[in-house]
Formats: C-alpha cells, structure tokens, sequence
C-alpha cells in the first residue's frame, strides 16, 4: 500500500493545466478568471444620490429649520435641467444624478412640503454636511483599477460587478467536461424488476451530482457491461469528448476487472493499493492525454475516492487556488473507535457548530456499500492508524458541506 500524501501528489502531478478561454457572463458563474480583470469605466459613472429626498446646497441647512424653494424634480435616469442656487432644492429619487450646484441630499422622511401662490417649498428639519447621501463617480470602482486579479473564483457578487463595469465576456479558465462510465453486469439503471445477483446502479448517479454540486459538467457515457470490447469503446468515446472520465468497478485484481484490462492495453496507468478506508483500489492515468479515474465499485469508495482524488484534480483544471476541501479539527461525541490495519480511515460523520467548537458523531454504518450513511454525513473524520478516538478527543474532519 502507498500512503495517502503520495497518491495525491501522483494524480494532480499529471493531471493537465487549466485551459484559458472566454464565456459569456451570464455563463461565468463558478468559473475562475484566467486574467486580471481592469475596470474601464467607473462605478458609479456619475455622483447621484443615495437615497429620495432634495438635493440641495448644505450651507442652506444651517441653522435648520429652514425653508426652500422647490424648483424642479429629477429622477433616476434622468439628466439635470437646471441646477440648485441658493435658498433652492429639487426633489430627487435614489440613484438620480446630482444637480449642479448641489452638494448634499436631505432624506424625504426630515422635509415636510407645502404650496403657496408663490411656488412650493420645502422644510428641512436638519442641518446636513456636504456629501450627505451622495455618492461620487468612481466611489465603487475607478476606471483603470484593478478589479479582480486572475486566479478569482467567479460568485454572484463578482458576476455583479463585471456586468457593472460592461463586461459582456469574461477570461475564464474552461470549466471541465468530465465523462462518468458505470461498468458490471451486475449492474441494472433501467427500472426493471432486479434478477437474482443484480443491482442498482447508484455510482453514475452519485457521482454525476457530485460533478455537478462542484461546478463541473458531467457526461453520462451509461453503464457498460463486463466486456472487453464494450468498454474500450465507451473508455475511447469518453476521452474523445471529455477533459477526464471517471469509470468505476473493474479497477481490483479479481478474474471479470476488464476495466484493468483494457486501460492497461490503451493507456499509461499506475494501479494502486492506497493505504485508506474506504476506497484503497485506485487506478489513475492517461489515455490520449486525457486523465482517466479508474475508481472503485463500492458505491462509498467510489464518492471517497472522488473526494480525495477527483475533485481536488478537476478543481486544479478549473484554474482553482484551493483546491481542497476545508479541513478542521472538531471534538468526537461518542467515541469513534477502530482497528489497526495500516490504513487511515474517513469515517462518515454529522458535524455541529456549538460551544465554539465543532463537533461530531457518526452519521451510521460505516461499510463501503452503506451509502444512506454518506448522504446523511456534513464530513469525513480522518481516523489514523491504531485504535481510534474516544469521547471528547479531537480529530481533523474534512468538511463537506
């Protein structure tokens, strides 16, 4: 068995680098920016107000309250006719551009307005600053600043600010295409009655909502029966189409593994034994460039290993930073113990926030087919060799959610 540390470093060590291209903004969202993005206009392009009240010249508050003329209205969107002299205010909505001359805005909720034969005014209760609820161009963003540098991972707040700065494509690191292939003839995904020795394919499923909750676009390339021919050719179709592809099943040593067969006889791979449970067996490489994921059948293995493995590698292709789930110590509740056997173990936990402490149990049975445990799991304990961890120790947990 290899430990876990070198496994890792061999599968990100040859996956390939990100891909930089452009997508249009309304498809950005959790992509990472292969440059650094510079504002070429400023944000706001013009001082305007910040609230709906009168724009005035503060030097006529003083000594509030005082009365002024009302002389016009502007609103949002519309440019200023006239501007504001002394002892004059114009009625003003939020974002409205500031008129010349005036140097401050008074909030609606402290005027109070009336009529007479000489025109309306308005009483303002209180003495204002200059500035007073005014936003000045460029006060968000100034043309020529730097506004994200390369490496930012795209969220709806960075989309936001792009589209106010008129940036209608993005440079992007490709989001990676990423095939998922089950294998085994004990496998059924048709929603037929199940024959004596024959299962649900759970694998694709999971692990195509895995690609999808991590930002990346999943191919389902079906499930293959255990046959040789039949999965070179879906293995070829995959890396003909896909940026990676995840297989899962027929990765161990056992008489009916065609899937070790056949990337040995088209690809570079390394097959290893890595020194975790669940998911040991591991197969990765390449075929015609493309990272291949050989992954193990046991529905649990198969989502470890995209945790620990794929995951962290796709993420590296996006053009990622961090690449890693958070990892964080927690206090154990209720004990977690094991069996020395050489081997780390990912224990599938429920993980709380309380007392200034996570802390965590586990989420139910622990075997690599006991998938329910998984989906009711917020983290992985990481268990070293020996005999576990007792009530109120702590452990490092891999967060993930």
């Amino acid at each position: 068995m290899i430990p876990l540390d070198e496994a890792q470093a061999h599968v990100r060590g040859c996956c390939p680098a990100p891909v930089a291209t452009t997508a249009a903004l309304d498809g950005a969202l959790g992509l990472v920016l292969a440059e650094a993005v510079v504002a070429s206009e400023a944000v706001p392009p013009f001082a305007n107000s910040a609230m709906d009240g009168f724009a005035l010249r503060a030097a006529d508050t003083a000594g509030a309250p005082v009365r002024l003329a009302v002389v016009g209205t502007l609103a949002a969107g519309a440019a200023p006719g006239r501007a504001v002299g002394p002892g004059e205010a114009i009625r003003i909505m939020t974002g409205a551009p500031m008129p010349t001359g005036a140097d401050a805005v008074v909030m609606v909720e402290r005027t109070s307005v009336s009529g007479s034969l000489e025109g309306e005014q308005v009483e303002v209760e209180v003495e204002v600053p200059v500035d007073n609820h005014v936003r000045h161009a460029g006060e968000d963003l100034e043309s020529g600043q730097v506004v994200f540098p390369a490496g930012t991972a795209l969220g709806p707040g960075q989309v936001g600010v792009l589209a106010s700065i008129n940036l209608g494509e993005v440079p992007v690191y490709r989001r990676p295409r990423v095939g998922v292939i089950s294998t085994g003839d004990e496998l059924v995904a048709d929603g037929s009655v199940l024959a004596p020795g024959q299962i649900r394919d759970s694998n694709r499923p999971g692990l195509l909502a895995l690609l999808a909750e991590s930002g990346f676009d999943g191919v389902d390339l079906g499930l293959v029966p255990d046959d040789e021919s039949a999965i070179e050719s879906a293995l070829r179709t995959g890396v003909g189409a896909c940026d990676a592809l995840l297989t899962t099943g027929g990765v161990s040593m056992g008489d009916f593994d065609y899937v070790k067969v056949v990337l040995d006889r088209i690809g570079d791979m390394r097959w290893m034994q890595v020194a975790i449970r669940p998911a040991k067996p591991l197969a990765f490489g390449m075929v015609d460039g493309v990272p291949v994921f050989g992954l193990p059948g046991n529905p649990v293995s198969s989502m470890v290993s995209f945790e620990l493995f794929v995951r962290p590698s796709l993420r590296a292709m996006a053009g990622h930073v961090g690449t890693e789930r958070p990892l964080v110590r927690a206090v154990v509740e209720g004990g977690m113990p094991r069996r020395p056997d050489g081997k780390v173990h990912f224990a599938r936990v429920v993980v709380d926030y309380r007392d200034g402490a996570y802390r965590v149990s586990s989420a139910g049975g622990q075997g690599s087919h006991q998938l329910t445990a998984l989906a009711g799991a917020d983290g992985l304990a990481v268990l070293p060799d020996g005999d576990g961890v007792a009530e109120g120790d702590e452990v490092e947990v891999l967060l993930l959610r």
